[in-house]
């Protein structure tokens, strides 16, 4: 196609202007339906619209605000509004009337004497004709919704201009062609143009190696500034908003992994943003991201376009990472384990040690005598303290993976990872709760977790029963503090390995018993939680709530809560490494809510 533009000029004969001064109104032609270079996901293609009647939807224009460049965040932006609109097959018309506030009169004034002749439409597609011309993707939108018309200082479609005369001559001047630019001189205008359209380096770089010339360079400007914007109105001018960039590299990505990881998982619900990757496969995304920067792909087979996408873009391998670690994260939360829900969760700032200061309880009010003094009461303190450790696993996507769009194999994967990562955690709590043979870690005062001495370790070891369960209760409810006065602690928790579980869910479950002999006082008393991972096949636990007293207490690295991804192209493996990190630690903060029996 040619893109050279022919440049008009309307002579008139002494005909009467189609600007009204009185009325402040004057007609315009907003669409001559000229055709518009623009790029998609299948690159670039030429837009025209058709300006047939029952293709146009006048319906929003009747009435629409005329505005400033397409800009539409604030009342001042607003310069009038259409009174009337039409399309005749050829063209689409309009007459438009100008406000009287202060601010727009210069603009009106510019309108008469000429100088302001530029106007562009906003409107939505609701749907496209494709068809090929000359080798050229042509999308023609059948039938669309014109939004708005505003004054700009150069058109998109060249025949838009406010119509200042009629009963015009048309002239047809071809200028006359610029004097031949040398490739440096070109360059350097294209580097002018792309620090003006705040374009980067690679964008430069893009348009070099193309040999573009300073036209071509200006177009593909404005279309990078067009997609970066992304409109839910199309215009055929540059428009800018303030918001999120769809060039954004990091937003890019997380739309293709939201749209990798929804093909995976069904039941997610994609965003508005993410929908346009809706059913891309690697080998589609791969080959965008190539031609966002400009680099061929024609010819390129499957396996070619991951291996460069990989190579040349850092963007491909977050994709990845973005959808593995929401499938990760979707394991992970579903395989918790029994432990976990008999601790406190929190976070720490580094890895240096979490020290947690116990406080003894609060003094006793002492009688105050007529004149007397108020004492000042103490609080006795104790000290425990942990620190979080990094834990990590490297695994690889193979290229085959990505070129067969293999999502089973590759959900799999992400699916074990986040599974593997519960299971880390699971195994560093019983590992801590099992210290000491059993007993538990070393606390300050230099005794077991489980000891005699804290009065939460049975003397005997015994199987469950009423019995035995009362003993562990009543060791709980008679729990003293560090000043030595008994502390409120309601056991809440049975804890058991799975060979205890039939057990212990015949002393917890609720009956209705035929004597006050067959009651069980433990009936709904308390929670079972079973952890298979206990080595122990007769040792039980009983609990009070971590929300009533302090026990176990597992901590993340503050702002990375659970497990992190990570990706980057495969060094080690030919295609993507994923690396899963787990910055991770626990510890016990006190001894007087946690039981302990050896069983039998």
């Amino acid at each position: 196609m040619n893109d050279t533009v022919t440049l008009l000029t309307r002579r008139a004969d002494l005909a009467p202007s189609s600007a009204n001064r009185d009325d402040r109104t004057v007609e315009v032609i907003w669409s001559t339906g000229a055709p518009v270079r623009r790029r998609d996901m299948a690159g670039q293609y030429v837009e025209r619209l058709s300006l047939a009647p029952e293709a146009v939807d006048l319906s929003r224009l009747q009435g629409a605000s005329v505005l400033d460049a397409h800009r539409q965040s604030a009342v001042r932006d607003v310069l009038g509004s259409v009174q009337s609109a039409a399309v005749d097959g050829q063209r689409g018309t309009a007459l438009i009337r100008f406000s009287s506030r202060p601010e727009v009169e210069p603009l009106w004034q510019d309108v008469l004497s000429g100088i302001l002749r530029h106007v562009s439409v906003g409107y939505s597609v609701e749907e496209w004709a494709e068809a090929t011309e000359n080798g050229a993707r042509v999308l023609t939108a059948v039938r669309w919704t014109p939004h708005e018309i505003s004054l700009v200082p150069t058109p998109a479609d060249p025949g838009a201009h406010i119509r200042m005369e009629t009963n015009m001559t048309e002239t047809t001047i071809t200028p006359a062609p610029p004097e031949a630019q040398t490739r440096a001189t070109i360059n350097t205008e294209i580097r002018s143009i792309a620090r003006i359209a705040g374009l980067d380096q690679s964008w430069i770089d893009g348009q070099i190696d193309a040999t573009a010339d300073a036209d071509t360079a200006r177009r593909a400007a404005f279309e990078a500034l067009a997609t970066r914007s992304a409109p839910t109105i199309r215009t055929e001018q540059v428009r800018v908003e303030m918001g999120d960039s769809q060039d954004d590299p990091a937003l890019r990505a997380r739309q293709m992994g939201e749209a990798l990881y929804a093909r995976i998982n069904p039941r997610h619900e994609l965003s508005e943003p993410a929908r346009r990757y809706a059913y891309a496969t690697p080998v589609d995304m791969a080959k965008e991201l190539l031609t966002l920067r400009s680099e061929s792909t024609m010819a390129l087979s499957p396996a070619s376009l991951v291996t460069r996408a990989l190579h040349t873009t850092s963007d491909f391998p977050i994709i990845l990472g973005n959808t593995v670690g929401r499938v990760l994260r979707d394991a992970y939360q579903a395989a918790p384990s029994g432990i976990r829900r008999l601790g406190r969760q929190t976070s720490a700032r580094d890895f240096r040690s979490v020290n947690k200061i116990m406080l003894g309880e609060a003094p006793l009010l002492e009688k105050l005598n007529e004149h007397g003094e108020i004492k000042a009461g103490t609080m006795a303190e104790a000290r425990e303290a942990y620190k979080i450790e990094t834990w990590a696993k490297k695994v690889g996507i193979t290229r085959q993976v990505l070129v067969n769009d293999d999502l089973g194999a590759f959900s799999d994967l992400a699916r074990r990872m986040g599974q593997g990562a519960a299971e880390t955690e699971a195994r560093i709590l019983v590992t801590l709760l099992e210290a000491n043979s059993g007993n538990g870690p070393t606390l300050s005062d230099t005794k077991a977790l489980f000891h005699v001495d804290h009065g939460n370790k049975a003397g005997a070891g015994a199987v469950i029963s009423d019995a035995t369960l009362s003993a562990a209760r009543l060791a709980l409810r008679t729990q003293k503090g560090i000043d030595g006065r008994i502390i409120r602690v309601t056991p809440k928790n049975l804890l058991v390995p799975p060979a205890l579980e039939t057990v212990a869910e015949k002393w917890l479950a609720t009956i209705a018993p035929a004597t006050a002999a067959d009651v069980n006082p433990f009936s709904g008393a308390m929670s079972l939680v079973v952890e298979p991972r206990l080595s122990s096949a007769t040792r039980w636990y009983v609990t009070a709530d971590p929300g009533e007293i302090d026990g176990l207490e597992f901590a993340y690295l503050s702002g990375n809560e659970g497990p992190q991804v990570e990706s980057r192209s495969g060094w080690d493996v030919d295609g993507v490494e994923i690396r899963v990190i787990l910055d991770f630690g626990a510890g016990f903060i006190d001894h007087r809510g946690w039981f302990q029996n050896a069983g039998a």
